[in-house]
């Protein structure tokens, strides 16, 4: 029978056998592969946008930056912890026989109301994290064909979403962990490229005379939900933290893929704040000049975006397959649900073609509840026990940081939503694809 074990402060948790020996699969992701999926599903929309966000938000938006991916960091190790926990308290609830981890800590914790509120979260967030990725990853298709073209964002959005539904009925993550690999690479090689453009783009630009967004409280608290969109992979981290083949291990891949992504991360963000201000577009891309360099990082951005498209979308389709008993191995039933699935972020797409308003109502909202809220409330629960088991100690320093991610998620998250909302009513408005083809997906209404 598998046992839990706390070392030290009481908050490294490890999975161990009868013989106090750590639990250890043959098969299933190592610390490197996990690290791979960890990176291609935080970075790539973020990459693109952050230099518009700190636009928004300020000088203040590089603190917000490193506050939100330690906040990640820190809360995605919690949530790593709770899951130890609720295997080692259910040892049914193996790799094999559990599709989606998260729902099950959230009802471990807080019963049925825990899982729906972590299920809806989760959905909300993937589903529009699929919609992000495939309007960012069409608007870069656009920029790469001829000016002359009259394929517009709406027609190649439809076509991204069409060619990349057969991936998506791939398995689980351990299935599919060259296309993390992959995704990984395009983006890395894209923030050195980019940075290194945006640099010799503005080495004759006086970055005193850069003129800045008057930054206002909407304007600040949707770069919040920008930069939360920027750092979001909670939804998947049970999912691969399930997968692999020593569970324990999951917070060295966690810490080396978030210092990853922050490396890719500032350089080009605080490049693009410094030479183009106020005159940055919300997708970067279309802010540097069109030659060799654009293009090279238009498509590797492209083949992130596509890539992540698999990743993003998967815990979608294993909790909707989950709920209604779907077969785990591959059948028409898989297909025809996945599909279905797509089909529905690609009207979604078609309906609000605007990536940035959906991503700042996705990083305030959903976001703000599973990487900030969800693993704190969760932890602080599961360690005080009940009537068949001990409460588990917690220091005083760690409660007092534990609330006060809460309370800094829940008031920060309804701003940000409240920001994204009004913003997307008042000053975003556009016209659905099936209304008028011919738009562009981060074309503004008139004013």
């Amino acid at each position: 029978m598998a046992e839990i074990k706390f070392t030290k402060s009481t908050e490294e948790v490890s999975l161990i056998n009868a013989d106090d020996q750590p639990i250890e699969t043959t098969t299933g992701l190592n610390v490197f592969t996990t690290c791979l999926f960890i990176v291609g599903v935080i970075a790539g929309s973020g990459f693109l946008t952050l230099p518009k966000a700190i636009d928004d938000s300020g000088w203040i938006g590089f603190v917000l930056i490193l506050f939100c991916c330690f906040v990640s960091a820190y809360t995605g190790d919690i949530l790593g912890k709770c899951w130890i926990m609720v295997v080692n308290r259910h040892p049914e609830f193996d790799k094999a026989k559990l599709r989606y981890p998260y729902p099950t800590i959230g009802q471990e914790a807080f019963g049925k109301w825990g899982r729906f509120v972590v299920s809806f979260s989760i959905n909300f967030t993937q589903f529009g994290g699929t919609v992000v990725y495939i309007l960012l990853a069409a608007e870069n298709i656009v920029t790469l064909l001829p000016s002359d073209t009259k394929i517009t964002c709406c027609y190649i959005a439809l076509i991204v979403g069409a060619a990349m539904t057969p991936f998506t009925w791939l398995g689980t993550p351990k299935d599919f962990w060259g296309i993390a690999a992959a995704a990984t690479l395009a983006t890395s090689i894209a923030s050195v490229i980019l940075f290194a453009a945006v640099l010799y783009n503005g080495r004759e630009v006086d970055i005193s005379e850069v003129t800045h967004t008057k930054v206002d409280v909407i304007t600040f608290f949707t770069a919040y939900g920008t930069i939360c969109f920027a750092f979001n992979g909670h939804p998947a981290f049970p999912t691969f933290q399930s997968d692999m083949a020593n569970p324990r291990k999951f917070g060295r891949a966690l810490i080396l893929g978030y210092l990853i992504v922050l490396f890719m991360y500032l350089p080009s963000s605080a490049a693009g704040y410094a030479v183009y201000g106020s005159q940055v577009q919300p997708n970067v891309l279309n802010t540097i000049p069109k030659g060799v360099t654009s293009t090279l990082v238009s498509l590797l951005m492209t083949a992130h975006l596509l890539f992540g498209i698999i990743i993003v979308i998967n815990p979608v389709s294993q909790e909707l397959e989950h709920f209604i008993n779907i077969p785990e191995h591959f059948t028409w039933k898989r297909v025809l649900a996945r599909t279905i699935t797509m089909a529905s972020a690609l009207f979604v797409v078609a309906s609000v073609p605007h990536f940035s308003s959906i991503l700042s109502l996705v990083g305030g909202s959903t976001i703000s509840i599973l990487a900030f809220i969800c693993p704190c409330l969760f932890y602080l629960k599961l360690c005080r026990g009940d009537k068949d088991r001990e409460p588990v100690h917690i220091p005083l320093h760690t409660k007092v940081l534990l609330y006060e991610i809460i309370f800094t998620g829940f008031v920060a998250g309804i701003a940000a939503t409240y920001s994204a909302i009004t913003d997307l009513a008042v000053n975003k408005f556009t016209v659905p694809c099936y209304v008028d083809p011919s738009r562009a997906c981060s074309q503004q209404a008139a004013g």
